[in-house]
């Protein structure tokens, strides 16, 4: 008679360990749409894909694993219907995650943030002091110190502005609600994404706030100022300005002028930038 040793049989503790794992995590399937993909590996761009994560994970924990900011995201759909960040997740689900519109008018469908913010107002991180000069000269309120980064994620929510950054870590943070992440690498480039993206270039202000401190500039008597002016400046210049935090004075100049030209070429970018999107979003649903 032959004998053989027959493997172990699983104890079903053994068994139930497993099942509870395949209990713990859902596969769905997403698509990101349009900008969103040049956060995301590569292999995952422009196409449906599986992913797998934990049962008890929400879409914004999904999205920001996958590398997107939530703050790039402004609808999400599941299966068709329009959810907040803080949707679960069944096995099976289909997610459709889109950024800003330009062309069309969603707002019956937005459920990830509560609210639009009332005032166009920014904070900018310390790597990008160029680009809070050049909207403060297109006239926007802009929080930007070059010696402080740790703060802007509270000097966001007590101001209620837009957080400016190519620190995507940055915008995953929860308690910020709005950002956008610069893509530019040059300032006037910088500008006109930011333009384009918030559809910003009919609201500008040019020369309307001290670049140096962000405080509106008011209009001052010549009378008064005449001591602070250079001699061909107080010969030939009538209309004046002055920041009441720094006192420094304005007058139109030839760097007005050329700042001007410049302000006008970066509003130019932007309605071109954005004129592109209006038409790749054209067949976005698709």
């Amino acid at each position: 008679m032959t004998s053989r040793i027959l493997p172990a049989l699983p104890s079903l503790e053994d068994i139930g360990a497993r099942q509870d794992r395949t209990a713990a995590t859902v596969v769905a399937s997403l698509r990101f749409y349009e900008e969103l993909n040049d956060f995301i590996a590569r292999d995952r761009r422009w196409r449906e894909f599986d992913f797998e994560c934990a049962a008890d994970a929400t879409i914004k924990h999904v999205i920001e694993a996958l590398g997107v900011p939530h703050t790039e995201v402004e609808l999400i759909l599941v299966n068709g219907v329009s959810v907040d960040f803080a949707q679960g997740l069944r096995h099976g689900d289909r997610i459709s995650v889109y950024p800003k519109f330009e062309a069309f008018d969603i707002s019956p469908l937005l459920r990830v943030r509560p609210g639009p913010l009332r005032i166009t107002r920014f904070v900018a991180d310390v790597h990008l002091g160029g680009l809070a000069r050049l909207l403060r000269m297109a006239g926007f309120d802009t929080w930007y110190d070059n010696s402080v980064d740790a703060g802007i994620e509270r000097i966001a929510g007590r101001d209620g502005r837009i957080v400016l950054t190519r620190d995507r870590d940055l915008l995953k943070r929860r308690a910020i609600t709005h950002g956008c992440y610069v893509h530019a690498l040059k300032p006037d480039g910088q500008l006109s994404e930011v333009l384009a993206r918030l559809d910003l270039f009919g609201s500008m202000q040019p020369l309307s706030r001290c670049l140096k401190c962000n405080a509106p500039l008011m209009a001052v008597e010549k009378a008064l100022i005449l001591d602070a002016l250079p001699p061909r400046v107080r010969e030939h210049q009538q209309h004046f300005s002055t920041c009441a935090v720094c006192r420094r004075v304005f007058w139109e100049g030839s760097h007005w002028r050329h700042m001007l030209d410049r302000l006008a070429k970066a509003g130019e970018a932007a309605a071109d930038q954005q004129a592109s999107t209006q038409g790749a979003q054209s067949s976005v649903f698709r």
